[in-house]
């Protein structure tokens, strides 16, 4: 009885710190716009800076692994991680204008749209049917955001923040399409390091014309290396190790409550205090990302390079 009992004890305690490990992966993924609402600089310079500091840990990581990283440039490679690196700039960057034009929570909120347009986009490029479970979900993203957005006003900042989040969560979603057909040749780690190097690149000449006018803090300094170190390669980290004790599945609807973080955490640091209104559209749209997460096979959630955001 003691033989048998202790391995099973061992195996709960090892799934409660796995959940405990994903719920932390969570709210990292949560303080992006947080930390991004706290740089005091143009959405490029934060996307530069994040990108920099996320290839520069990934690169000493995969040192330490002795990951192959050179490995990954070959010819058939350099496409997609052209594509996926061009995607993900185009993802941070209207994401962070969203931060700065309407909130921490208006633009999470807008960002989590990203599981409907998925559907749309699988639906109208590769002709996949759309099914009931798929269309729930984008019946509740369009109620939710009709809920969310201030008004329909375009000269409404929280409107206009909006719409940028959206376009985050549409590139986003391109991003995971992409991700999902790159080639098997390239592990998690080697996609994550080179398409950061290709995001600080395209970035780059954007973000040194902005700095010229822009004087960054030490804080600002270390908000970039947390936004790219932690926020990006240890919650990546984080997720890929909850994985090995907790279902896909049970990970991926964990990470889905990242705009429950978000939100809360803006409210306790911002006073950013969601309406009625706008908390019954974030159920509904949170309600969506954890439908969509509870659908996902194993083999989707577990290719854990485009948990990029």
């Amino acid at each position: 009885m003691i033989a048998t009992s202790a391995p099973v004890a061992g195996a709960a305690t090892g799934q409660r710190n796995a959940l405990f490990v994903a719920h932390i992966a969570a709210i990292l993924f949560g303080l992006t716009g947080i930390l991004g609402a706290l740089i005091e600089a143009d959405a490029s310079i934060i996307t530069f800076g994040r990108a920099t500091f996320a290839f520069i840990a990934l690169g000493f990581v995969a040192g330490l692994k002795g990951t192959r990283l050179l490995d990954a440039l070959k010819m058939r490679n350099l496409p997609i991680l052209g594509l996926t690196g061009a995607l993900l700039a185009a993802h941070w960057v209207t994401f962070f204008i969203a931060v700065k034009v309407g909130g921490v929570a208006v633009a999470t909120l807008g960002f989590a749209s990203f599981p409907a347009f998925i559907a749309l986009i699988e639906r109208s490029v590769f002709g996949q049917r759309i099914g009931a479970t798929q269309a729930l979900l984008l019946t509740l993203v369009t109620a939710g955001l009709v809920l969310v957005v201030p008004t329909f006003d375009l000269l409404d900042k929280g409107t206009v923040g909006l719409l940028w989040g959206l376009a985050s969560g549409l590139s986003f979603a391109l991003l995971t399409v992409a991700n999902r057909r790159r080639a098997a040749s390239m592990n998690a780690m080697q996609v994550a390091f080179w398409q950061n190097v290709v995001v600080a690149a395209l970035v780059s000449p954007f973000a040194f014309t902005h700095l010229g006018n822009t004087s960054l803090g030490g804080d600002d300094w270390v908000n970039l290396a947390l936004l790219g170190v932690f926020c990006t390669g240890l919650s990546q980290f984080l997720f890929v190790k909850s994985l090995e004790r907790l279902e896909a599945r049970t990970a991926g609807m964990i990470i889905a409550l990242e705009p429950v973080y978000a939100i809360i955490g803006a409210w306790w640091l911002f006073a950013e205090q969601p309406t009625l209104r706008m908390g019954a559209g974030a159920a509904l749209i949170v309600l969506a990302t954890l439908l969509a997460a509870a659908r996902k096979t194993p083999a989707e959630q577990g290719d854990t390079s485009r948990c990029a955001h």
